[in-house]
């Protein structure tokens, strides 16, 4: 049977409600690849995953059923255990969105372990996370269209010594009427390189070959993460964390059959693939994957609304910067009546982009926290539930939750904070990840007595909903005063011309750090960084949370998530104040 929701969750009650079943009889599937088999037994012939090939509402696309899906699947897995894939191998995928994307991932999970990566990540971080990963197989696109992905597989795969095959997955084009032109289409390969669906069309479709008998315990998947900000960590997945992912997401949401999500997210990440992705196939919904470049692809923004209408989307699931630029795309004459829920996480939303969502939309937008460390989701605010900027939700059922009191150099106690007083955000829960694979980085990621610690401040409110205040590592300390950078960017954000803004400390010796921020402008519009400065300075009533400066760009740094790269923005800092310095030579000192 598919995941689904026996009533609506709009309340900390309704969570506990949820709890009287035992854990055990509440979800009793064991792992990812049974959810497939289940969804295929339960909607057979009913669509499961629809690709756009391009951004245009009235092309064409390709629609993959329950069934389809399922036996796509079997292959995929049965070819990787024929390359002598066990359940303990990693198998690298290196992909652009596309369709075969979700075959290498559960496919990838029924016969070993599935490692997603970010293609646009450099060649020596691939290839340190290929070998931390001792990965077997390689899932490549067998193009340069999408960041140079064949080049890139093709000068990594020596640098791997435990990689032994690489599957060139070949862009979408005409299929060939007979297994010769098939044939006859594939270009020469080097050894080493096998063409992924001509190998794959061999294999049985109906069964796992290798009989095996998947445990809710064993590792499914390696997520990086860390890979913007310093040395990728690869974080373990169990089978049981990930279907408890999809099966809370669809009592927390409500997600049903008869609901169609268009995914944009890339699936290298977690919010991608579980949220995004498992929880509606574990469902018997319908996904619709818009174009290899999904959200980054300016048409497929362009469109989105018209996308909407065409394949009757029913939620609408993105970051806050595609957010932004979606509630810039008029609506026109397109019906989207069909959207019941608006959800959004992964970064802070602005009181001023969600006011702009309802106002011109008519729709509330949902706030969530997930992180890989907890399988995708942590907190959810459920359809119905219209809480304020700031607060992602409820915790998930059979989960906990604290919020514990800072020490003096910022690190988290065993102190709990009391409703409305802020503090560091610590879980507990089924979807809690397995560690991470080096032990060394798993030295700051729990307490003692095995809470994860992760780095978010918040504060719990009277009906036990949790509200973001931020980032511990991205306080801006002026003097030994926290300053949250949320505070400024939330007046920043609401100048009219304000696209997309963020706030950061610049070094300086005094204070330590000043706030300044970085602006872009919608399209169309103008403002001077004096004027910006001074609108900021004052709708901040803090003193020392005043910036400094402000400085407009043409872009705005992103990671290919959609999250705003604050690493880069405090660099641009950094080397803007050394600039600024004038530099006193000796003899030049005043006497």
């Amino acid at each position: 049977m598919n995941f689904s929701a026996p009533f609506p969750v709009r309340s900390l009650t309704d969570v506990q409600r949820l709890e009287a079943t035992p854990l055990a009889q509440a979800v009793t599937v064991q792992s990812t690849y049974e959810i497939f088999r289940n969804s295929a037994q339960a909607m057979g012939d009913k669509t499961a995953l629809t690709f756009l090939h391009t951004a245009n509402p009235e092309d064409e696309p390709t629609r993959w059923s329950y069934a389809e899906l399922l036996a796509a699947i079997h292959q995929t897995a049965n070819l990787l255990h024929r390359l002598g894939v066990t359940p303990n191998d990693a198998i690298g995928v290196l992909l652009p969105g596309c369709m075969d994307y979700h075959l290498a991932l559960w496919g990838g999970e029924a016969a070993g372990i599935v490692q997603p990566l970010n293609p646009l990540l450099s060649e020596e971080k691939l290839v340190s996370l290929l070998n931390a990963g001792q990965a077997k197989v390689l899932f490549a696109w067998g193009s340069d269209d999408d960041a140079g992905i064949w080049s890139k597989a093709l000068r990594i795969r020596s640098q791997v010594p435990t990689l032994k095959q690489v599957l060139r997955v070949r862009p979408p084009a005409p299929v060939p009427a007979t297994k010769a032109a098939l044939l006859a289409s594939i270009e020469p390969l080097p050894d080493g390189v096998l063409d992924f669906d001509l190998e794959r069309q061999g294999e049985a479709s109906d069964r796992l070959v290798s009989g095996r008998t998947i445990q809710s315990t064993d590792i499914a998947a390696y997520f990086h993460t860390g890979g913007t900000t310093g040395a990728p960590k690869l974080a373990r997945h169990s089978h049981g964390a990930q279907v408890f992912t999809a099966w809370v997401c669809v009592q927390m949401q409500g997600t049903r059959a008869a609901d169609v999500v268009i995914n944009g997210y890339p699936l290298f990440h977690v919010a991608g693939v579980l949220p995004g992705s498992l929880t509606s196939f574990a469902a018997g919904s319908e996904i619709v994957m818009p174009t290899t470049a999904l959200f980054r692809n300016r048409d497929v923004i362009a469109n989105y609304w018209r996308l909407v209408e065409r394949h009757g989307a029913t939620a609408v699931s993105a970051v806050p910067t595609v957010l932004a630029a979606l509630v810039n795309v008029p609506v026109g004459d397109a019906d989207i009546s069909t959207l019941r829920y608006c959800r959004t996480g992964a970064a802070p939303l602005s009181p001023d982009l969600a006011q702009r969502f309802e106002s011109q939309l008519g729709l509330h937008v949902h706030e969530s926290l997930g992180m890989t460390e907890m399988a995708g989701i942590s907190t959810v605010t459920p359809p119905g539930v219209h809480a304020p900027v700031g607060c992602v939700g409820l915790r998930l059922p059979y989960s906990q939750m604290r919020v514990v009191a800072l020490d003096s150099q910022g690190q988290p106690t065993d102190q709990d904070m009391p409703t409305g007083q802020q503090g560091m955000v610590i879980f507990k829960s089924p979807n809690l990840f397995s560690g991470f694979l080096d032990p060394k980085d798993n030295q700051n990621a729990f307490t003692p007595d095995g809470w994860l610690l992760t780095g978010d401040l918040g504060w719990l409110d009277e009906e036990g909903r949790l509200n973001l205040s931020g980032r511990s590592k991205d306080l801006i300390i002026r003097g030994g005063h926290n300053i949250d950078p949320k505070v400024i960017e939330d007046a920043m954000a609401s100048h009219p011309a304000v696209q997309h803004c963020a706030a950061v400390g610049e070094p300086d010796a005094y204070a330590g750090e000043l706030p300044v921020v970085f602006v872009t402008l919608k399209p169309g519009t103008q403002a001077t960084e004096e004027a910006l400065l001074a609108f900021v300075r004052d709708r901040v009533d803090e003193p020392p949370a005043r910036p400094k400066s402000v400085t407009v760009l043409a872009n705005m740094p992103m990671t290919l998530v959609g999250k705003i790269f604050k690493p880069e923005l405090r660099t641009m800092a950094a080397q803007a104040k050394e600039k600024s310095c004038v530099k006193i030579s000796p003899e030049n000192q005043p006497r």
